[in-house]
C-alpha cells in the first residue's frame, strides 16, 4: 500500500477520534471546548511517547505500521503531540537553545500567525 494511502487513513481516523472528543466534551461541558484541544493534546502527546517507545524497541518493525500510527493517526489527532516528540528529542540530544528556540518560536509564532489571520480576514469582510 503506498505510503500515503497509509498516513491518509490514519490521518482520517485521528481526525474522527479528535471530532468524537470534542462531541463528548461537548456534552459534559458546553462551554468549555478549549477542554477537549486540552485533553487532545495531552492524550496525544502521551500516546506518541508510548508509540515511539515502542518502535525504538523493534528496530525491526514496519516503516508502514510507523506512518499509520505516527504520522496518520497521531497527526489527525493533534499535531501538537509531533512537536512535543521533536521539542523533546533535541532535548534529550542536548540541542538545549535549538528546543527553546524551536518551542518559543512554535507557541509564539503559532499566536502571532493566528491573530495575523483573523485580523487580515475580519478586517477585509
Amino acid at each position: 500500500m503506498s505510503d500515503l494511502v497509509v498516513v491518509a487513513l490514519g490521518g482520517a481516523l485521528g481526525s474522527v477520534l479528535r471530532y468524537f472528543v470534542g462531541l463528548a466534551v461537548a456534552t459534559i461541558w458546553p462551554t468549555q471546548l478549549h477542554i477537549a484541544t486540552l485533553f487532545v493534546n495531552i492524550v496525544g502527546c502521551f500516546l506518541i511517547g508510548c508509540v515511539f517507545a515502542w518502535f525504538i524497541g523493534r528496530p525491526g518493525a514496519s516503516e508502514v505500521l510507523k506512518l499509520l500510527l505516527m504520522t496518520g493517526l497521531l497527526g489527525g489527532f493533534t499535531t501538537f503531540s509531533t512537536f512535543s516528540l521533536d521539542a523533546l528529542r533535541m532535548l534529550i540530544d542536548g540541542q538545549f537553545m535549538h528546543a527553546l528556540f524551536y518551542m518559543g518560536v512554535t507557541l509564539f509564532g503559532g499566536l502571532l500567525a493566528t491573530g495575523l489571520g483573523l485580523a487580515l480576514v475580519k478586517f477585509s469582510l
